[in-house]
């Protein structure tokens, strides 16, 4: 697939651009010629944001790869992909893992013209200070589209160059997790310098970088470096805060609320799919993605849910059946993708704090924990006093803090957990399967070089 990606960029950047400006595509640019005064630069940014909100990646294919594989999210369809996805049989020709494979690629293609082309555009209309935001936010898009890769392949093949023509960016091998890891802190370094510090939710600034940063950090285990960035977010109590009661950040169609540090936004003509899976039909929806009897029993217990019971409710008799909604909205599909949460931010720097043997006293690692807890309306009867503890203790709460978002499965592969919690057969199903159209396409991809069992 990427060896056709080159022909579909161009495309993407200035088809797809409604979103988020009003903005009229030049749709008979030539691709060399693409990205050349401001208007069409910021066009180009429209269709990278475009890409990233997208049904194949945080549009809901890429956060169903997590939430269907966690084991609280129950397939009640009959189409085979997500169902393998749901059993841990997904196969290397499972549809969903082909669209994210490729949705991210094409995301980090977008994301290198950008960056290939807007330092050379002269145009007095394009200041500084815009042409540093874009540039910012490319690198901040493709490092999230290579850490999303590396949670989920492990390795990939890093490309940084535009592909225009079919010979280009191949031959790539697969680079070490470690190696991945690195591009996506070199470009979030780049991106620190460059983006606005002031707020926006929906687009890329300083904090949002200094998330992205925190949860890497997490991932690598690099503890005082995750508690850092995390702090340096979450010290922004003017900002950035754990609204309450936990509903407060989706409920009665709030958007960019304190606690998004990045969130992606829909309108009734650019619509995401999360809530057609999620709803019963009777709110417009199919209601194939369903919470599991476990998850049901876990956010209706006071002393774990809380008031996180607010993410599910259950139809009319005679069906009582449960379905989730975090995504609700009329008109359908126009709920916000939550990217990065305030909560996420607490719980990181809570497990960072414990790896460094803080876990009492007013800022240690307890204390992060039952923040988040508190704002859920969860009494703070805790008794996790040492690291075992406290560890068991955040992985319980991010089960009921985020588990229709995109968090539950990778964070157990993190901790090597989810061997045990899911009752895997083996740890080869940590990694998701090269997508086998890739495999006959790229010898990079194929034989040796595909994940192990697959």
């Amino acid at each position: 697939m990427k060896k056709i990606i080159y022909i579909s960029t161009i495309l993407l950047l200035f088809t797809s651009c409604k979103k988020y400006l009003t903005v009229q595509p030049e749709l008979q640019v030539d691709q060399s010629q693409a990205i050349t005064n401001a208007g069409t630069a910021a066009t180009a940014v429209n269709g990278l944001f475009n890409s990233l909100a997208s049904n194949g990646y945080y549009g809901y294919n890429y956060p169903a790869l997590s939430y269907l594989s966690g084991g609280d999210i129950t397939w009640t369809g009959s189409q085979s992909d997500p169902s393998e996805i749901n059993k841990h049989l997904t196969s290397a020709t499972n549809g969903y893992v082909q669209s994210a494979w490729t949705t991210i690629y094409k995301t980090i293609s977008a994301a290198n013209y950008i960056l290939a082309d807007v330092p050379g555009v002269t145009d007095p209309l394009f200041t500084t200070a815009t042409r540093n935001q874009y540039l910012g936010e490319a690198y901040f898009i493709r490092a999230l589209a290579y850490f999303d890769l590396a949670r989920a392949w492990g390795g990939v093949q890093i490309i940084l160059k535009p592909s225009t023509s079919p010979t280009d960016n191949t031959g790539i091998p697969r680079s070490s997790l470690a190696d991945t890891y690195a591009q996506v802190l070199k470009d979030l370094n780049a991106a620190e310098t460059l983006v606005p510090t002031a707020v926006n939710r929906n687009r890329v600034t300083q904090k949002t970088v200094w998330a992205l940063k925190a949860r890497l950090y997490l991932y690598t285990q690099q503890w005082a470096l995750a508690e850092q960035y995390a702090t340096q977010v979450i010290s922004d109590t003017q900002d950035y805060a754990l609204v309450g009661p936990y509903s407060a950040f989706f409920a009665n169609n709030a958007v960019a609320t304190k606690e998004s540090v990045f969130e992606l936004a829909y309108t009734a003509s650019n619509t995401n799919g999360h809530s057609n899976w999620w709803l019963p039909p009777a709110l417009g929806g199919r209601r194939e993605w369903a919470p599991g009897s476990n998850l049901v029993a876990l956010l209706n217990n006071p002393a774990i849910g809380g008031n996180r019971s607010a993410l599910i409710a259950q139809t009319a008799p005679p069906g009582n059946l449960w379905y989730g909604q975090l995504y609700y909205r009329q008109p359908v599909g126009t709920d916000p993708a939550y990217v990065i949460r305030i909560a996420e931010l607490y719980l990181i720097r809570s497990e960072a704090r414990a790896e460094q043997g803080n876990i009492l006293g007013a800022n240690g690692a307890l204390a992060d924990l039952n923040a988040v807890r508190a704002r859920a309306g969860v009494p703070l009867n805790t008794t996790a006093a040492n690291l075992a503890d406290i560890l068991q203790a955040l992985e319980s709460e991010r089960q009921v803090e985020f588990p229709f978002e995109t968090d539950r499965f990778f964070n157990l592969v993190r901790t090597g957990r989810a061997q045990a919690v899911l009752s895997l057969p083996d740890t080869h199903l940590y990694l998701f399967p090269i997508p086998y159209n890739e495999t006959l396409v790229d010898p990079e991809l194929a034989g040796s070089n595909r994940n192990p069992g697959y």
